[in-house]
């Protein structure tokens, strides 16, 4: 496996993280201010260029009943946005409770990129 790049995806700021090459262990990585901005875009585009992400996935917030409001469909914006500027695949990711695990998880990265990062590991556990 290559490296995974994860986004949780908010419209002031997006938390990243990254897997290593094996896609064992994710990592975070800091936050883009203001990602579904050109300036904010080009910067994610910049991070899965230096990271070598061979794929994005974005955090999806849906409700435990699993239905989508309206942060969901914004979130889908973001990652078709996303499509058109980087040349690798972009998907969307159930992200419930990563949010309260990354405030269960200390670190000195922002929360907003620890929960891409149990976002990311949730990912790789079920593409392992």
């Amino acid at each position: 496996m290559t490296r995974v790049l994860a986004l949780d995806y908010g419209s002031a700021r997006c938390g990243c993280a990254v897997s290593d090459p094996t896609g064992t262990l994710a990592t975070p990585l800091p936050v883009v201010a203001r990602p579904g901005t050109e300036a904010g875009l080009n910067e994610i585009a910049a991070v899965v260029r230096d990271q070598e992400a061979s794929r994005v996935v974005v955090g999806l917030p849906v409700s435990l009943s699993g239905q989508e409001g309206a942060q969901a469909v914004e979130a889908r914006g973001f990652a078709e946005q996303l499509r058109g500027v980087v040349e690798v695949p972009v998907e969307t990711w159930d992200e419930r409770f990563t949010t309260r695990m990354a405030q269960a998880t200390p670190g000195r990265h922002a929360e907003d990129s620890r929960a891409a990062a149990h976002l990311l590991q949730s990912w790789l556990e079920a593409h392992s």
